[in-house]
């Protein structure tokens, strides 16, 4: 037998496991993978709405991805932008619900609080670089009870968020964002 008879065997089985690869990763990315547009200008300037919108700075509204299964490998942390689903009081305080998109900022157990415009975490200023309109507002000290999240927007003039209808439980976070896809201009992982 040949030396080539040999490798044509082993090319089927490597292009046979290649294949079978490609077709899980597809089903795992189908099945995790979520896509969100941005409507609302809450999130700016990390994640654009379109003009003419109230506060918004892009052509066109971001597209993001999120994925679910982030999170068993670890929970979510202080600064992850999520999805997730409001709380019945979102409806009632912002006249809107459903799925929004904002940043994490306290964690279970941990405090909140707010004043002329500067969140604190546990008695300590929060580091925000990614705020750039800031509202003057102030809001008491809180606790984020155990399983919550203390979740707000980047552009807190323009955010109706946990400072208004408190933390969000985790089993209503749904998914990491993790890359912006649309417009093609704006694309970058998150």
């Amino acid at each position: 037998m040949a030396a080539g008879q040999d490798l044509h065997p082993l090319i089927w089985r490597a292009l046979i496991g290649l294949g079978a690869a490609l077709v899980v990763a597809i089903v795992f990315f189908f099945v995790s993978a979520k896509s969100y547009r941005i409507p609302a200008s809450s999130m700016e300037p990390t994640l654009h709405c379109a003009r003419p919108g109230v506060g918004c700075e892009g052509r066109h509204e971001d597209h993001v991805l999120a994925f679910r299964f982030m999170w068993p490998f670890r929970g979510p942390r202080r600064g992850d932008i999520v999805a997730f689903q409001t709380p019945r009081r979102a409806a009632i305080v912002c006249g809107v619900s459903g799925i929004y998109v904002k940043r994490v900022i306290a964690l279970p157990g941990e405090t909140f609080a707010e004043r002329d415009g500067t969140v604190y975490v546990d008695g300590r200023r929060l580091r925000e670089r990614y705020v750039k309109r800031r509202d003057h507002d102030s809001f008491r000290r809180r606790l984020v009870r155990r399983g919550s999240y203390f979740l707000l927007g980047d552009a807190r003039d323009q955010s109706c968020d946990s400072r208004h209808w408190g933390p969000v439980p985790r089993k209503n976070l749904i998914a990491r964002v993790v890359a912006t896809y649309w417009p093609p201009s704006r694309i970058g992982l998150r």
